[in-house]
């Protein structure tokens, strides 16, 4: 292997080791480059779309195949905070609203403490205001959603802590 490749191909590494990236392939006819990165004990790697890092990705020569580093530790699966958290998701395509006018307090807020059946978020389509209601008693985790933003029937509004 050349110098420049060698070169090129530690870039590389150090690029998708920056991005947390734990497999990568290459394919390019008689040039074939499979990476896997073992996480850290601990610590999850997240997968990052290499679409969008490609703008940002180093210029390859034509390095010769490298073989994948060893794996020394079976990957433990993260233990994901928001596990078991209810999710209420649109039922219909509009504009996302959380207070029932402008410069009104919002309907909820992460914290707060909602009952089955309350009124969570109002969803404009068509001009009209419909309410969305919470389909779980528990207490509000997150909102995905900004005021003002368009969402799509089934996307995720709220999180909620049962109880």
């Amino acid at each position: 292997m050349k110098p420049q490749d060698m070169k090129d191909l530690r870039e590389l590494i150090e690029f998708l080791k920056q991005y947390q990236v734990a497999e990568f392939d290459l394919d390019r006819g008689d040039l074939k480059i499979r990476l896997k990165f073992a996480a850290a004990e601990g610590s999850a790697m997240r997968l990052v779309d290499l679409t969008q890092l490609a703008g940002a990705a180093p210029p390859l020569a034509t390095p010769a195949p490298v073989a994948a580093p060893p794996v020394t530790a079976p990957l433990e699966p993260a233990v994901d905070p928001d596990a078991g958290l209810h999710i209420v998701k649109s039922p219909i395509v509009g504009t996302y609203y959380g207070s029932p006018s402008p410069g009104a307090a919002p309907f909820v807020s992460p914290g707060d403490k909602v009952e089955k059946g309350q009124v969570v978020c109002v969803v404009e389509a068509m001009k009209l205001m419909n309410e969305i209601e919470s389909d779980a008693a528990g207490v509000i985790v997150k909102c995905f959603i900004t005021n003002g933003q368009p969402i799509e029937f089934g996307q995720p509004l709220f999180s909620i802590r049962q109880s």
